[in-house]
């Protein structure tokens, strides 16, 4: 898995674009993170996972692409450029969080590990 610089620079010129970037504050992004997030479990509902996947695959792929859009476009509101770095830096608290010798197989979360 991977994006690139491409794509994430499409992304931002696609707002960029439409002068939608006035309207990218914060709060906003965020809200329309957790809407995005919102229909994509709505996908399952009522439903077994292998069941939701297998009816909604495709809708869920476009769920998680407006989710990563969105994500793109918060980072961008609060100047995180270096994706690579913020996602680095948070796997790495979270291998203190869970060491593999605690965590592995296991569902705990790290308060009951």
């Amino acid at each position: 898995m991977e994006i690139s610089k491409e794509t994430t620079d499409y992304v931002l010129s696609f707002s960029e674009d439409r002068d939608w970037k006035q309207f990218h504050n914060p709060k906003d992004l965020a809200l329309s993170l957790s809407l995005e997030a919102s229909e994509l479990l709505e996908l399952f509902q009522w439903l077994s996972s292998d069941e939701a996947v297998k009816k909604n695959k495709e809708k869920m792929r476009e769920e998680l692409a407006d989710i990563i859009v969105y994500a793109i476009d918060f980072a961008d509101a609060l100047g995180f450029e270096d994706l690579d770095a913020l996602i680095m830096d948070k796997m790495k608290k979270n291998e203190e969080k869970y060491p593999l010798s605690k965590a592995k197989g296991s569902n705990k979360k790290y308060t009951e590990l």
